[in-house]
């Protein structure tokens, strides 16, 4: 190993010091170009810069499905975004909450151990008073849930709990389970207090109320998988996922997307002069015969040729024919 060689700098401070009897390490520091982190050993940090880059990613993905999901669920425009993907002790997050809270204790099947989901009571409120029909207004003196409210937030954490596993599922299969809610956060132990959890913050604003959503899971329950986050395995795991499965997903989008469908009897033209004469009796010459087959029209484009009739009391087609490009063609933009 070779020896560090001071800098003439350093000697400088050093003779300094030692003529003046006393050592300024603050001008030492100041000269020394190379960054100092504190690290205590008594909690030693479990989770690597790659292995947070890559929850963090997990939970980019997560907040914006998150996004869109609760727009819909409270019919108001949600924002939800990752504050920050950290590392601490378990009784420093517990003393960091308000009390009373909302949180929900999951199981990670098929880990061991318990989750926290914990949400903060001016957000979940406010998102209360949206699903129940009010303007989303906070609670102005945080108080315990009744019945009626905890079981619309629960309704409302199993939809998020759909999100975490559709987000985690590109890096390790999770089945996050609710099994409990409690308002007191000193009452909720999944780990000893000690013990280094892992914990992600959400910013989540629903209409003009705005409030944190945390996420938070004890170390030795990660422990097993903790070999699968880095972010290279996420791009490969995403990227995987994206060739194999975006066909299908594509298809069954498709298969719900909702199109007009129109029966044309035929077609004329008119002047303007002649559309502003007509009155309740008139009668309108069309192109066609009473016996030609008549066009289905699939958003703006005719796909086949029916022959019009009824059934069951209602107007009805009877498709003759569908129509090949080069009859799509023919028959398209009339």
């Amino acid at each position: 190993m070779v020896p560090e060689v001071l800098s003439q700098n350093e000697i400088d401070s050093l003779l300094q010091a030692l003529s003046s009897g006393s050592v300024d390490l603050a001008s030492i520091e100041k000269q020394d170009d190379r960054k100092i982190k504190i690290y205590d050993f008594r909690r030693p940090d479990k989770f690597s810069k790659d292995q947070l880059r890559a929850i963090q990613m997990i939970h980019d993905s997560f907040a914006r499905q998150l996004t869109t999901s609760l727009s819909t669920l409270v019919r108001s425009m949600v924002s939800a975004e990752v504050v920050s993907v950290d590392q601490l002790a378990y009784d420093e997050f517990i003393r960091s909450l308000v009390q009373p809270t909302v949180m929900g204790v999951l199981e990670m099947y098929p880990l061991s151990g318990n989750a926290v989901l914990e949400m903060n009571p001016h957000l979940v409120f406010s998102i209360i008073d949206r699903m129940l029909g009010g303007k989303g207004e906070p609670i102005r003196k945080p108080r315990d849930l009744t019945d009626i409210e905890r079981t619309v937030v629960e309704r409302v954490m199993l939809k998020i709990l759909e999100h975490l596993e559709e987000s985690w599922s590109t890096v390790v299969d999770i089945r996050f389970r609710f099994e409990s809610m409690e308002s007191n956060p000193f009452f909720v132990q999944i780990c000893p207090g000690t013990d280094m959890v892992l914990l992600v913050t959400l910013k989540i604003q629903v209409g003009e109320t705005e409030g944190i959503m945390n996420l938070c899971i004890p170390y030795f329950v990660m422990e097993p998988m903790i070999d699968k986050l880095s972010s290279q395995h996420w791009f490969a795991s995403t990227g995987r996922k994206n060739l194999e499965g975006a066909r299908e997903a594509i298809e069954a989008r498709l298969h719900q997307v909702s199109v007009p469908m129109a029966l044309e009897l035929g077609h004329t033209v008119l002047t303007i002069g002649d559309v502003l004469q007509l009155r309740e009796g008139d009668v309108i010459r069309l192109d066609g015969k009473t016996s030609d087959p008549l066009g289905l029209r699939v958003g703006n484009m005719i796909k086949f040729l029916c022959e019009a009739g009824t059934f069951e009391k209602h107007y009805a087609a009877r498709i003759l024919e569908v129509l090949s490009d080069e009859g799509l063609a023919h028959h398209g933009e009339d």
